[in-house]
C-alpha cells in the first residue's frame, strides 16, 4: 500500500521544505519524503496531530490542503513555479502538454477547474510568472535580453519587451534602469 500524502498550499521553496520537516519532527509525525506541496507520510497521523500540524503551517504562512480541487491546483502551481523558477531552462514542449503529462491528467480539465477557481487561467499564470523570472534576471544583470528571452522560450526579444511592458507597464531596460537608480539611491543614504 502507498503511503499517505498531505498537501501543503504555498510551499514554494526550499526554504518552505525545511521549514515543514522541522514542524513535522516537533509533532513526531514520520515522513519519508517532504516535496514542493506534498509531504508523503511513512505512518498514519492521528486528527490531533493533523491539527496540530495545520496551526503550526498556518503560523508560518502555509496551509494544510483538504479539498481535491485546490490539491489539483496547488499542484498545477508547484509544477509550473518548478519549471520556470528552479529548472536551467523551460521544457521545449508546448506547455499545456508538459502540465498534462507531469500531473497525468487531460489538459482541458486542469484549464477548467484552474480557471474557475483562481479567477485567470494557467496561461496567465505562466506568463506572470515567466515575467518574475525575467525581473529576477535582469536584477542579478547576469544574462542580456536576448539570452533571456532564449532561456524563457519567447520566440524574440520583442515577444519579452511587448509580455513585460503588459504585465509591468514598463519595458525591461526601464525597470532595470530604475532598479539600478534606487540601489545607488540607497547606498548613497
Amino acid at each position: 500500500m502507498e503511503n499517505p500524502r498531505i498537501h501543503i498550499k504555498y510551499m514554494v521553496s526550499l526554504r518552505c521544505i525545511m521549514v515543514v520537516k522541522e514542524e513535522l519532527n516537533k509533532l513526531g509525525i514520520r515522513y519519508s519524503s517532504v516535496n514542493l506541496g506534498e509531504v508523503e507520510i511513512a505512518e498514519k497521523i492521528t486528527s490531533s496531530q493533523k491539527d496540530a500540524l495545520r496551526i503550526n503551517l498556518k503560523k508560518i504562512g502555509l496551509e494544510l490542503l483538504d479539498d481535491k480541487k485546490s490539491i489539483l491546483i496547488d499542484k498545477i502551481k508547484n509544477e509550473i513555479i518548478k519549471m520556470i523558477h528552479q529548472s536551467e531552462s523551460l521544457p521545449r514542449i508546448n506547455y499545456s502538454d508538459f502540465i498534462s503529462e507531469q500531473l497525468g491528467y487531460d489538459y482541458t480539465y486542469l484549464s477548467n477547474i484552474f480557471s474557475e477557481v483562481q479567477g485567470i487561467t494557467i496561461q496567465q499564470f505562466i506568463i506572470f510568472n515567466k515575467i518574475e523570472k525575467v525581473k529576477e534576471m535582469l536584477l542579478y544583470n547576469e544574462f542580456n535580453l536576448t539570452e533571456i528571452s532564449y532561456q524563457l522560450d519567447y520566440s524574440s526579444v520583442s515577444h519579452l519587451s511587448n509580455q513585460f511592458k503588459k504585465v509591468t507597464g514598463l519595458t525591461p531596460s526601464f525597470y532595470k534602469y530604475m532598479k539600478e537608480m534606487r540601489k545607488k539611491n540607497l547606498n548613497m543614504d
